[in-house]
């Protein structure tokens, strides 16, 4: 039911609903997602299972499976190559992160997508934007990989 729109200068409408000291509610009081009224352990709860729909919704595309599936190899291999837990941190985080840039570029391309099919060179630029960063975190992960190897095997 829709209500008309309420001026704070005018007395509520007939029927329309009110705080306990009576003064009218507005949708500016209520919160934009009641899923922000959570607290506690059963906001983390929550905030997980929005997390792990993220992740899957992740695995089917193509590029971030192909990251995850990489990360099976490499995570491993980062504590086996570093001499320290420095390397280890260095090459298995540059590993996470570029899943993590992969996600963020994805969600940035899915906004876009529903706003409309339309060409548009704000959409164009913001999808570009997201897809460098994927660029450059996959040049960062091999630069910090290659110099990790080049340390390790050409004493």
């Amino acid at each position: 039911m829709h209500k008309p729109a309420q001026f704070p200068d005018q007395p509520p409408a007939a029927g329309a609903d009110t705080h306990p000291e009576g003064s009218p509610t507005s949708r500016r009081d209520l919160p934009a997602n009641p899923q922000k009224n959570r607290r506690g352990l059963e906001r983390v709860w929550h905030a997980t299972g929005y997390s792990l729909a993220g992740l899957k919704a992740g695995w089917h595309e193509t590029a971030f499976r192909q990251e995850a599936l990489a990360s099976i190899v490499l995570l491993p291999a980062a504590f086996w190559l570093s001499r320290s837990w420095v390397e280890s941190v260095l090459l298995a985080g540059t590993v996470v992160i570029v899943m993590i840039i992969e996600l963020l570029n994805t969600g940035i391309e899915t906004a876009i997508d529903r706003i409309g099919p339309e060409w548009h060179d704000l959409s164009k630029r913001a999808k570009d934007m997201g897809s460098a960063a994927v660029l450059l975190s996959l040049v960062l992960c091999a630069g910090t990989w290659l110099m990790a190897l080049f340390a390790r095997f050409a004493n």
